[in-house]
């Protein structure tokens, strides 16, 4: 046990603020086994270290910091530290610090997990949650419960050409060994994630935390227009197949098909011509859309509809148009049971449903998952106007304590 005084939440987020800084885009870019994703994998696994905490990481490069022994039904929390191009400084490593500050008041109280009776209690820190570099989100417990098949994973390409077998392996996880890890996953009694809330519900609640209800449904498809690449210069408009007006077509369909549906979210976040030239007609644009809903088959016929728009805009222009389904995650319940602990716990938080999405929810088909959300005064996530109150930060070490105390 470390005899250093306790870090709040707001001194541990201080620690790694100009870690991943992105002085273009604002806010932070932390892409999966980039050099600021590494900083902070071995800045939360030194913090750990400092604590006693015995840290190891699985075969599938999560991190994992034990507080007690390492033994099955253990109680687990964290989150990740990875971002999207551009983000918050607090989507992720809010739940990390928390968790490592959470461990210092329950040793303030004398709590000791794994011992007189209690269960032990682990701390984690999970990969490419976001999916930034590799297109699916939740890529490292979607591997440890085998809800992505290993292959898939391992042939998964960034923008630079480089396979997560590749990354990998440079970064010390043998990629032979990734996949499904039932005696990792045993070791999961209970999951608690602390997460800074995505939108403005506690704002208008009033409350500084909430039990998270459910997970939207959400999925990313992969539109890839194909046309003639040509000279913008010597190619009259009537003799064009030009993929990025079909782009910009599918582009204003998605708002209009999603703008018509209750409670529908979609989102066109990225788009890649091919090559790329100012002066040059695309012969290939690459687009990206994100859908969401409560219904999942509200969400499939919202996609459908926006492929039939899409084909009919591709046809128009002499372009051809295909669509790829990348990731799919359904609506996701946490546990009742464990719903109503929390609440218990946390007198007077309400519960909020979730439009984004998260570890537990992944986790939540195969044992008891629940989550914490932290006020965000702004209202806005994956960007750099995200925020938490210093007080609201640390009061969610305090508050994620009581609920580590009260299940352990």
């Amino acid at each position: 046990m470390t005899s250093e005084p306790a870090n709040t939440v707001t001194t541990l987020l201080g620690e790694i603020a100009d870690v991943g800084r992105d002085a273009q885009r604002g806010g932070y870019s932390r892409p999966v086994y980039s050099t600021a994703e590494l900083d902070l994998r071995s800045w939360f696994i030194a913090a750990a270290e400092r604590r006693g905490l015995e840290v190891l990481t699985d075969p599938n490069g999560i991190i994992w910091a034990w507080c007690g022994p390492e033994r099955d039904d253990s109680l687990v929390t964290g989150s990740h530290l990875d971002s999207v191009p551009g983000g918050g400084a607090f989507d992720g490593p809010l739940g990390v610090a928390a968790a490592l500050a959470a461990v210092d008041e329950l040793r303030a109280r004398g709590v000791q997990p794994g011992q007189d009776g209690k269960r032990s209690l682990a701390l984690t820190v999970f990969p490419e949650e976001e999916g930034s570099r590799f297109g699916i989100a939740c890529l490292g417990s979607r591997l440890l419960t085998g809800a992505i098949d290993a292959d898939k994973a391992r042939n998964l390409r960034d923008a630079e050409g480089n396979t997560f077998a590749e990354l990998s392996a440079r970064n010390g996880v043998d990629p032979a060994y990734l996949g499904a890890d039932a005696d990792s996953l045993a070791h999961i009694g209970q999951f608690i994630e602390l997460h800074v809330e995505q939108g403005r519900g506690l704002i208008d609640m009033g409350s500084p935390i909430a039990v998270a209800g459910s997970i939207l449904g959400h999925g990313r498809w992969k539109f890839t227009i194909s046309g003639q690449g040509n000279h913008a210069g010597t190619t009259l408009m009537v003799d064009r197949a030009d993929p990025m007006v079909v782009a910009a077509q599918i582009v204003l369909s998605v708002r209009k098909v999603a703008a018509a549906q209750e409670d529908a979210r979609a989102t066109v976040g990225r788009i890649q011509p091919t090559p790329g030239g100012t002066n040059v007609i695309a012969s290939k644009v690459e687009l990206w859309l994100d859908v969401r809903h409560p219904d999942d088959a509200v969400t499939a016929a919202v996609v459908e509809k926006i492929h039939g728009q899409a084909q009919i805009a591709a046809a128009n222009e002499g372009c051809t148009v295909t669509l790829t389904e990348e990731s799919l995650s359904p609506t996701t319940g946490f546990d009742a049971g464990l719903q109503a602990e929390l609440r218990r716990l946390l007198p007077g938080a309400p519960v909020l449903d979730s439009g984004a999405g998260h570890d537990a929810g992944v986790l939540a088909p195969y044992l008891p998952t629940g989550m914490l959300f932290i006020r965000n005064p702004t209202g806005v996530s994956h960007s750099p106007e995200e925020a938490v109150e210093n007080s609201d930060a640390d009061y969610a070490a305090g508050a994620l304590a009581d609920v580590l105390e009260g299940l352990l």
